[in-house]
């Protein structure tokens, strides 16, 4: 409620009290002095009254100042708000009228776009008319439709993709093979001059001289008991034939071979030859062979060093001693694949160690595999697995035939140095039999390739020459071929060292004067 409202309220209620009080006084019978009192009361009253109409006036006053400055303020704010609503409308309308020539604008775009559409859709109904036409005109003189011409163009394509894939695959082969053959030949040439070996060729029987041709005599016994009961004991056939002072030990196990000959030299020595003695010096001799097995095992373990193998392994690799493989000695063989792996490790930045104890231990299979079936690179991981080999070690002598994809570089180095030490002039010899078969294998694989006109397998089965027909082989696909038979040789033949695909085509051109 305003101020000068409350201020009138209080001077109505003083006035309608101090008109009652004076009524009261004016009928009242009380006394002088009671009316006395109630003058100066009245009095009173009617002075406070001035006083509160003073007050009610000043307060009227101030509210009706109060009152003005509100309206004042309120005039004040109402016409910065119509001046700030003028403003927002202005910029509204400024805006509407941006909007407009916008929107006029794109209309006309539209309407220009709308125009060239129109016009490049004529313009390619045009064009299109004029291809149809243009390609009518090619098949009228081409003779032939749209989908024969591809045809045509699809085999070009293809021919000239072909001859170009064989090019770079070409130009691939010869730059990588180049580079290889380089670092490869360096690398080969730096470990055979490092190491020297030994040429063997060992064969199945073992001749032991004798002093005199009497011995044959004794040798043999009465009724051939003597001889019977040494090859009963040994296992091994004893041949006394006319070759003089001689007689042939023939076996297939090299160390019963071994047990065999050194028990008939000391029977010789001794001379007394009857089958008691007979069994009591072949158990000796045995005894004897398989310590010398030991030692040669720990010899070929100190050598290469590798001390702290377990004796199991060493035995194993001290039976290689007595094994061949084509008139190869395999411990030996085993010794210089790990001085090669080694150094070609070392060469290249392999590890060293794990390289040459696959090298000395990759062929150990070969000391058991008539005994158990399988090839003689799983048989020799299982067994090194089962004796606490490291697994890289394991891995490369399984993987050294392919028994398993190698992965290792360690692995790949073994190939390379078994491959190298099998394949140097005078380490192995091969039987005639196997030798022909090899010969013919690789004509036979040459001869099933489509336009092949002759093979001929030549340079002791280290190369293959094909001769193919010349209309039906280009220059391309002579290289392809090339390929093929080399991949398809790797995959279904196993051989020493590398063979030589060359494949040649010749155009002739002959006329006669006559």
């Amino acid at each position: 409620m305003p101020t000068y409202l409350i201020v009138i309220l209080v001077a109505v209620v003083t006035a309608v009290l101090a008109g009652g009080i004076g009524y009261l006084l004016a009928t009242s019978t009380v006394g002088k002095q009671q009316r006395l009192e109630l003058g100066e009361l009245e009095a009173k009253h009617q002075q406070r009254l001035l006083d509160v109409e003073a007050a009610a006036k000043e307060k009227l006053l101030e509210a009706k100042e109060e009152a003005v400055r509100i309206r004042t303020t309120a005039e004040q704010e109402a016409r910065e708000t119509r001046a700030q609503a003028q403003q927002e409308k202005t910029r509204l309308l400024q805006k509407e009228e941006n909007l407009e020539k916008r929107a006029e604008d794109l209309t006309r775009r539209e309407e220009g776009f709308s125009a060239r559409e129109r016009s490049l859709e004529e313009i390619r109904a045009q064009l299109e008319d004029a291809l149809g036409a243009q390609l009518r005109e090619l098949e009228r003189v081409a003779q032939m439709t749209r989908q024969e011409a591809q045809g045509v163009l699809m085999t070009q394509v293809e021919q000239d993709l072909r001859n170009e894939v064989a090019r770079k695959v070409r130009e691939s082969e010869l730059a990588a093979r180049d580079e290889s053959e380089r670092r490869a030949r360096a690398i080969v040439t730096e470990v055979i001059q490092r190491i020297a070996a030994d040429q063997t060729a060992e064969t199945s029987v073992s001749v032991l001289p004798l002093p005199n041709e009497e011995i044959k005599g004794r040798i043999i016994g009465r009724e051939g008991r003597n001889i019977r009961a040494l090859q009963q004991a040994t296992g091994i056939d004893l041949i006394i034939d006319d070759t003089p002072e001689a007689v042939i030990i023939s076996g297939f196990d090299p160390v019963r071979r071994e047990v065999a000959r050194t028990a008939l030299n000391k029977l010789i020595v001794d001379g007394r030859i009857h089958p008691a003695r007979i069994e009591e010096v072949v158990g000796k001799a045995r005894q004897e062979v398989l310590q010398r097995v030991k030692e040669e095992g720990e010899a070929a373990v100190l050598e290469v060093g590798f001390q702290g193998l377990h004796p199991e392994v060493v035995r194993h690799l001290g039976i290689l001693r007595f094994r061949t493989s084509y008139g190869q000695q395999v411990l030996n063989h085993s010794k210089e694949v790990a001085y090669l792996a080694g150094m070609m490790a070392s060469e290249i930045g392999a590890d060293v160690r794990m390289s040459k104890m696959s090298g000395l231990l990759h062929d150990i299979g070969k000391a058991i595999d008539h005994e158990v079936e399988g090839s003689h690179a799983v048989i020799g991981a299982e067994l090194l697995q089962r004796h606490g080999v490291p697994a890289p070690v394991v891995h490369a002598v399984r993987a050294h035939h392919y028994d398993e994809e190698p992965h290792t570089i360690e692995a790949f180095l073994l190939i390379a140095a078994d491959a190298i030490s099998a394949a140097r002039p005078g380490a192995r010899r091969e039987t005639l039999e196997a030798y022909i078969k090899r010969l013919e294998k690789l004509e036979e694989i040459a001869n099933s390739f489509q336009g092949v006109q002759q093979s001929y397998a030549i340079q002791a089965g280290r190369e293959v020459r094909i001769l193919v027909r010349p209309e039906q082989i280009d220059d391309s696909s002579a290289q392809l071929m090339a390929r093929d038979i080399a991949k398809r040789i790797e995959s279904e033949m196993s051989y020493p060292g590398q063979i030589r695909v060359t494949v040649v085509r010749e155009t002739r051109a002959v006329e006669y004067a006559k």
